[in-house]
């Protein structure tokens, strides 16, 4: 088994020849100017797409973050309103 193994690995590819085979053209077997256009246009299509979801994800993220903290003012105006209606003015302790 190890013999054949080392067989095979050790006999070399049979040289390519640079030609296709009888029935074929060139421009079966590439993809051409038009395959290259396409794929690039792909390519731009999809970074733009990218990079206008990132853009918008952000947005999402700023407006939750602003939300957050305009939620956490008006809380912190709603305990300081209800703490002055208590008597108390100023932080404990004093």
């Amino acid at each position: 088994m190890h013999h054949l193994i080392l067989a095979l690995t050790v006999t070399p590819s049979p040289d390519p020849t640079g030609t296709l085979r009888p029935g074929l053209s060139e421009d079966q077997v590439t993809p051409g100017t038009w395959g290259f256009v396409l794929t690039a246009f792909i390519v731009i299509l999809t970074t733009f797409l990218i990079v206008d979801m990132v853009r918008r994800i952000r947005r999402v993220r700023y407006r939750a973050q602003v939300e957050e903290a305009r939620l956490a003012a008006e809380a912190g105006d709603d305990a300081g309103s209800s703490a002055e209606e208590n008597g108390e003015s100023g932080p404990r302790g004093r």
